[in-house]
């Protein structure tokens, strides 16, 4: 059983999924923190509906970045935590926590990296006529969503779409993908070995790791 620290900023359904995973013995864990930087979000609520530990360490509470990931890092340091999920985290993050954390940090990121790092990932999709798009499930390296990717779930576009609706989709993807991943880190068949990740024979994402999604 490992011992999970979820970050969020705002909604959590990504937290939902995987506490469910966590609650049905899908993932080999638990959740033993999560920790908010913006108070009163829906994400807090989902943690409490799941009586699980959580927190708000707000980043505007801190002078500067560095003192926010100080106080951040000895927060989850104290949980000693087999893996962090940065569900919806939007913060970014400096080299002191991801240093702190190397190996055991993960990302998922509303696009097929290395397409869109960053923000507004979706409607730079549909501005630019793409024909794919998707989420992508990454090891968390000093970088802008650049760390080692893990897994990716794409989708075929409907140009007709609203970027609300696009929004949609890729939540059923992001519900459906990570616990998977964070079920395999758990169970030893994913992990990362330098600056490369390493799957195990059994693991289902070392043979595949783009999964095509009709959602």
């Amino acid at each position: 059983m490992i011992k999970i620290v979820v970050l969020i900023s705002g909604n959590g359904s990504n937290l939902e999924a995987i506490a469910k995973a966590c609650q049905n013995n899908s993932i080999p864990g638990s959740i033993e923190l999560v920790i908010s930087n913006k108070p009163d979000v829906k994400g807090l609520e989902r943690a409490q509906k799941y009586h699980l530990m959580s927190q708000t360490i707000n980043h505007t509470d801190f002078s500067s970045r560095e003192d926010f990931d100080q106080a951040l890092t000895e927060r989850v340091l104290s949980i000693e935590p087999d893996l962090v999920v940065l569900a919806g985290f939007m913060r970014i993050l400096t080299t002191q926590f991801t240093n702190a954390f190397a190996g055991k940090l993960i990302n998922i990121h509303p696009s097929l990296l290395p397409e869109y790092p960053g923000l507004d990932t979706h409607k730079q999709a549909l501005e630019n006529g793409d024909l794919m798009h998707g989420v992508t499930i990454h090891y968390v390296d000093e970088g802008l969503d650049s760390g080692p990717i893990i897994a990716q779930g794409a989708l075929k576009i409907d140009p007709s779409q609203s970027e609300a609706k696009l929004a949609q989709r890729i939540h059923k993807i992001e519900h459906a993908l990570l616990p998977k991943v964070i079920a395999e880190i758990a169970k030893g068949l994913i992990s990362l070995k330098g600056k490369e990740v390493k799957f195990e024979s059994k693991s289902y994402f070392g043979k595949n790791n783009m999964e095509f999604f009709n959602v």
